[in-house]
């Protein structure tokens, strides 16, 4: 069963780029005490993700901070290279959190996983956003379809803030 409004995110590790190369992040340590916007795709690079999705976060970075957010994270099922460089070709490089769920076991313990095997993409995250506060979710918007990124971009978590 996905992840609902009201629940707690369950105790999770993320894989991070940091200056001494790969590391480690648990969801206490992103979610705990403080305001979260998360959002969730498929692929990094990919075109709607890359496009769409990660660039209406960027552009109101300085919005959902006036709004109360301490952190701005992404979740991918890829690697932390993959990730890192996402974050560095988007210009999203310290300004947003790049969390990598290479072995989607964040996206499958939140129930929000999605089989792309058919396009060659294997087990992959559904497009979401959500507001999680002191790890608790607060909204949360699941996309129909993964090539679309409507209900769960900036606009969106803007309105809800």
């Amino acid at each position: 069963m996905a992840i609902q409004i009201g629940d707690r995110l369950p105790d999770a590790t993320f894989k991070i780029m940091t200056p001494d190369g790969p590391g480690e992040t648990t969801t206490s340590a992103v979610f705990g005490g403080k305001k979260v916007v998360l959002f969730a795709v498929p692929g990094a690079f990919t075109p709607t993700c890359h496009n769409n999705h990660l660039p209406g976060f960027l552009e109101n970075l300085d919005v959902l901070k006036s709004k109360g957010v301490d952190t701005v994270a992404v979740t991918s099922v890829n690697d932390v290279f993959v990730m890192d460089a996402w974050a560095k070709a988007t210009g999203g490089d310290g300004k947003i959190v790049f969390l990598a769920d290479g072995s989607a076991d964040f996206a499958k313990a939140i129930g929000l996983e999605l089989d792309a095997a058919a396009g060659g993409l294997g087990i992959r995250s559904q497009r979401y956003s959500m507001i999680v506060e002191d790890g608790k979710v607060t909204a949360l918007n699941v996309e129909g379809s993964p090539g679309q990124a409507t209900v769960s971009g900036a606009a969106g978590i803007i309105n809800q803030l």
